[in-house]
């Protein structure tokens, strides 16, 4: 029988493992994860009963492959959720789904409201063209705003970096409003020093003009429009956060016979003189043990990956080893109620702001986004009707002052930060607070990365390694993403294909894969 090995039990390494052993008989999976748990940073912290999810992941995709595969691991909704029994919020519900007021196993349908925080006031993520939103900005801005957007119009700039592909598409104006400092937050770097592929990512054809064919779209009532993924209104969420539906594939992978080994850190690869790994070392209770395998399938840093190979040629090593990431941290918040008055016609519980995260554009403060967990799915509350539960998103560097914090000096930050934003008027108010890190969370599109495609193809030249998900492709994946890297690589697996274009290609281009015409459900 034939091994893979599988390294890392997040998204990617998960899907990969769950679809071997589905669809064959004769290869043995073994998953090596470096932590205690399942997920990677789409994991689900339980803290006194209030969960936290690390970073927001919105389940959303236009993949029908995905949304098949969610469906089977957790199916939707087919009964209203406590929220929206208490609010009588309609909410659409899947004929014969499971109750989530009396089973776990459920994904739900969720209204989406992601904001920006500026100037005290709020603007739709992505900007919209709403009458307040022109009221918040005063006639003033708003003319700069059109004369801005207007001039970009007429003079394109190269899209060689990350401030000149937004200046294209939203003007310079609106740039140094909602994009310039929350990037550099985000990253540590400006944004004329970051890679436009980034963007051209995360924003898939979003811009000004896209957003008025959307307005257009929805006044004219036009079928089978197209949705760009950042103008969805409703999205897919596990009941219990985004870590459950992990937490449910590996428990399908151990009834499939596959081995997950915990708190095991895979440290070294070897390959022969043909470049064929043939086995792993790894490091568990502080022991090394190696095991012998097959195929490889590496979900972690590409970094690290190739760190722990032997015979890398100078170049590759040299690109992979300058490879750079932006860590985070984020900081849970119990308090009875924020200052953030609801004046959307969005129903919630204790009348509190409908966001499930707010992006911050406040320069006095470090606070890079904000989630409310309430929104997100109320099981993640203990007492989601007398607590709000706030998670503080932080963009650091491993190592750098804030990393360095202990959690009463990160948790006296934030607290601080959120009276000078007004979200709460003293830390008298906060019942209770906790601390998260994740390292490597972003792979950042900077220093060697213009350099990647010369990396990429070297590991292509070795035959059985398959570099999936986020950090094994040291690309920004959406959770769908990631999982379809590990579609393409079982199927080349099991057909014996060599060429592992297709698995590189996954979110390369500006339009993937089908567009599904009910534009049913995007993950972050």
């Amino acid at each position: 029988m034939k091994k893979a090995l599988i390294i890392g039990a997040g998204p990617a390494g998960l899907t990969a493992a769950y679809e071997l052993l589905k669809k064959s008989n004769d290869i043995e999976v073994t998953i090596f994860e470096e932590s205690d748990c399942f997920g990677g940073i789409s994991k689900t912290v339980n803290y006194k009963g209030n969960r936290m999810d690390m970073g927001g992941h919105r389940f959303f995709s236009k993949i029908p492959e995905v949304n098949a595969w969610w469906d089977q691991m957790l199916p939707l909704q087919g009964a209203p959720t406590y929220d929206d029994i208490l609010l009588n919020r309609p909410m659409p519900l899947a004929k014969g789904g499971p109750d989530p007021e009396k089973e776990d196993r459920v994904m739900l349908t969720r209204h989406r409201v992601s904001r920006i925080y500026f100037d005290s006031k709020f603007y739709d993520y992505p900007i919209s063209l709403k009458p307040e939103t022109f009221a918040n900005f005063g006639l003033l801005t708003t003319l700069q705003v059109g004369f801005s957007y207007i001039a970009a119009l007429l003079h394109k700039r190269p899209d060689d970096n990350l401030e000149n592909f937004y200046i294209n598409r939203y003007g310079k104006k609106l740039y140094s409003m909602f994009f310039e400092y929350y990037t550099e937050n985000l990253w540590g770097r400006h944004p004329r020093e970051i890679d436009a592929s980034w963007g051209a990512q995360r924003t898939k054809g979003m811009s000004i003009m896209a957003i008025i064919k959307d307005v257009l779209g929805k006044t004219f009532k036009i079928k089978n429009r197209k949705v760009e993924t950042s103008l969805i209104e409703q999205f897919k969420y596990p009941k219990l956060g985004p870590g459950q539906l992990w937490d449910v594939t590996a428990e399908e992978i151990t009834k499939l016979g596959g081995t997950i080994l915990k708190n095991a850190k895979v440290t070294k690869f070897h390959k022969n003189e043909n470049n064929v790994i043939t086995s792993l070392t790894y490091v568990k209770d502080g022991e090394e043990h190696t095991m012998e395998g097959d195929y490889f399938i590496s979900s972690m840093p590409v970094k690290d990956l190739v760190a722990g190979m032997n015979d890398v040629p100078a170049d590759p090593a040299r690109i992979a080893a300058g490879l750079p990431y932006r860590d985070y941290m984020t900081l849970g918040v119990l308090v009875p109620k924020i200052n953030l008055e609801n004046k959307t016609n969005w129903k919630t519980i204790g009348n509190i702001v409908p966001d499930c995260w707010v992006y911050v554009q406040d320069r006095t403060v470090k606070l890079g986004r904000f989630q409310i967990y309430n929104n997100w799915s109320p099981y993640m509350i203990k007492d989601l009707e007398h607590t709000i539960w706030i998670g503080l998103e932080y963009f650091v560097n491993e190592g750098d002052e804030f990393w360095n914090m202990t959690e009463e000096e990160f948790s006296r930050i934030g607290v601080e930060e959120m009276i000078k934003m007004g979200l709460i008027d003293s830390a008298d108010v906060v019942l209770d607070t906790h601390m998260e890190k994740v390292k490597k969370a972003y792979p950042a599109y900077f220093d060697t990365y213009d350099e990647i495609d010369t990396l990429v193809d070297y590991l292509k030249t070795i035959d059985n390694l398959y570099c999936v998900g986020r950090n094994g492709q040291h690309r920004y994946n959406n959770i769908d993403h990631s999982m379809v890297t590990s579609f393409e690589s079982v199927k080349n697996i099991l057909s014996g294909q060599k060429d592992k274009s297709n698995i590189w290609n996954v979110n390369t281009e500006q339009e993937y894969h089908e567009e599904s015409q009910t534009n049913e459900a995007e993950v972050d």
